[in-house]
């Protein structure tokens, strides 16, 4: 007589067993397959550019207009243009995370807060940049302006993000909503948003205070991009907002986009004051203006109304986070009587503390002027 149970282990005909052995074998099999396939093909949530995580990815709106994805850790960051680029990364706190950078000696009060900087590996600039050095220090982000498109291009071709900042091609909203793009960018929005609110307030004490102010009666202001030569902004460059922001009158606003100007314009300009970007760092440019005897005939010269602008950890005449401190103290020197309330170095100390974490002495002050 047959034995059921010896012919169930065997496998013989009319036995439960090799169905249930068979369904295992699906199951497994079944796991198996999501194994095999992610071998074959890239994991969809990666091909549809979402984090490892299964989250959107983190997305900023640069001042090109264009979207970029962040990668998911910003840790290692390469600047490739001047600007006040290095700047608005240093208040976002994340000056360590600088690996490359154009050289920051012409700001000896930024490398005293940042003295790392001072070794800090130069990439280059703009359109001048060495796409082996960028490789080799393995950027996960490459800041860049927004006028080298080429250089741009070549480094998002490495496939490394590459953000592009507006370099004194923005207005004051492009340049606050610049700040929160770089908040997003490091993860310090609420850093980003303490400095929008600090300039802000301090725009809008300014509007108050010379609202009253009628056009006919504002300064007239011509401002010199260049000690060597008469070259300016137009209304399509930052010193045109400047300008504005104090509450004075651009003479130059209407050149458009050409900067140089001739000194029969100037004469015909004849400004109440004249400010000079003070790129060398010199403390009396009116000496050069009083020498020459056709540049006596103007305005802001004969009643010594030319002042050189003040340079901070950068220049306070260039679109940067600190340009706020410029604007204020041009408003104090066109309108002293409407700016008394104005306290310039409470407001800068306040500043560095705040946004620099950098405690500003009384002598440091001093040498920004």
């Amino acid at each position: 007589m047959k034995n059921p149970e010896t012919e169930s282990r065997s496998g013989v005909s009319g036995s439960a067993y090799p169905a249930k052995r068979f369904a295992r074998c699906a199951c497994v099999a079944m796991a198996m397959l999501p194994l095999f396939f992610c071998g074959l093909f890239p994991p969809m949530a990666h091909a549809r550019g979402m984090s490892a995580t299964g989250a959107s990815p983190k997305t900023i709106v640069d001042a090109a207009g264009r979207t970029v994805v962040l990668p998911e850790a910003v840790r290692r960051v390469i600047i490739t243009c001047y600007g006040g680029a290095t700047h608005e990364v240093s208040v976002m706190g994340a000056a360590d995370r600088i690996v490359a950078q154009p050289s920051m000696q012409r700001f000896p009060n930024l490398l005293k807060m940042y003295p790392c900087f001072a070794a800090t590996e130069d990439a280059g600039s703009f359109e001048n940049v060495s796409i082996e050095r960028i490789m080799a220090l393995k950027p996960d982000l490459v800041i860049a302006g927004i006028t080298s498109p080429r250089a741009n291009r070549k480094i998002e071709s490495l496939g490394i993000p590459v953000v592009t900042a507006a370099i004194g091609r923005a207005d004051i909203d492009a340049l606050l909503a610049e700040f929160r793009m770089m908040g997003r960018v490091f993860g310090t929005e609420k850093r980003a948003a303490a400095l929008v609110s600090f300039w802000r307030e301090r725009l809008s004490y300014i509007r108050r205070r010379v609202s009253g102010i009628p056009l006919s009666k504002r300064k007239r202001v011509f401002y010199l991009g260049s000690e060597s030569s008469l070259s300016t902004d137009g209304r399509l460059w930052w010193g045109q907002h400047f300008i504005a922001a104090a509450g004075g009158v651009n003479v130059a606003a209407d050149i458009g986009p050409a900067r140089q100007v001739t000194l029969e314009q100037l004469l015909v300009w004849n400004p109440d004051v004249i400010v000079v970007h003070n790129d060398k760092g010199s403390i009396s440019p009116d000496r050069s203006f009083k020498a020459n005897q056709r540049m006596k005939n103007v305005k802001a010269v004969r009643v010594n109304r030319v002042h050189p602008c003040p340079v901070g950890a950068f220049w306070w005449d260039r679109p940067s986070p600190e340009a706020i401190l410029g604007i204020m103290w041009l408003a104090k020197t066109l309108y002293p009587e409407r700016m008394k309330g104005l306290d310039l170095k409470k407001e800068t100390v306040s500043f560095y503390k705040r946004f620099y974490a950098y405690g500003l002495s009384d002598r440091e002050y001093e040498s920004f002027f």
